[in-house]
């Protein structure tokens, strides 16, 4: 989608911080009729801009959940280690975000846990089984600094 436009940047940003934000209140936000911001929306969604919307989950247990940041190196980087790797990585919800990377490592993987516990089984039974992994690096967060971007702060 070509020409998005100041307005445009603002409703995503708005949208970013709450996408359950009835159309009345953004197009007042963003200074536009509810009928221009709805049209702004379908146009952003036709075009690929905004490709869907999410539920940011609190932990289950109501405790704070650790995330562990992991950096997977590949045996070799060829298109089908690529292909397979990505594959099992899609197959495990554990795993809630994976990026191919640039640099020391082929993939940078984030997952959630509880304690260590945790970890060591999705490390045995998980991490370790993907395939052409040739290393796994593996750091523990202290505290997301960002957090409260999802509770709705600017």
């Amino acid at each position: 989608m070509s020409g998005i436009d100041a307005i445009d940047r603002n409703i995503i940003r708005l949208l970013r911080l709450n996408a359950r934000m009835s159309n009345a209140k953004l197009a007042t936000e963003v200074g536009l009729s509810p009928s221009a911001c709805l049209r702004r929306i379908n146009l952003l969604e036709k075009g690929g801009v905004i490709r869907g919307y999410t539920a940011l989950i609190d932990s289950v247990s109501g405790e704070s959940a650790i995330a562990v940041i992991i950096n997977i190196t590949l045996e070799r980087q060829t298109e089908d280690h690529l292909n397979r790797f990505e594959a099992a990585v899609r197959k495990h919800p554990e795993i809630q975000e994976c990026f191919l990377m640039t640099g020391g490592s082929h993939y940078l993987l984030k997952v959630e846990v509880a304690g260590a516990g945790e970890f060591e089984r999705i490390h045995k039974e998980i991490l370790s089984t993907l395939p052409g992994v040739l290393r796994i690096h593996s750091s523990f967060s202290i505290r997301n600094v960002l957090a409260t971007r999802a509770k709705g702060r600017r």
